[in-house]
């Protein structure tokens, strides 16, 4: 699923906390990097959210209610 117009990365990280299985981020070389990762968090947010916006983002998360939930993110921001 892809991930548009991200303001909020403390909100986004939140979100991603509360998911119950995986959820990974996929890098434009294809790599699955492992968003509930305190560690990957923390790479993410110096490299990839370094300017505090994220225009689009390609993850997947393996539960239903975890899509479901970052669907609601996605279109609330809740």
């Amino acid at each position: 699923m892809k991930i548009q117009n991200i303001n909020d990365v403390e909100g986004f990280f939140k979100i991603i906390n509360e998911c119950h299985g995986p959820v990974e981020l996929i890098s434009p070389e294809g790599d699955r990097i492992n968003l509930k990762s305190k560690l990957s968090q923390y790479l993410s947010m110096a490299t990839i959210f370094s300017n505090g916006y994220i225009r689009e983002l390609e993850i997947v998360a393996h539960e239903r209610e975890d899509i479901e939930r970052l669907i609601k993110y996605m279109y609330q921001g809740e």
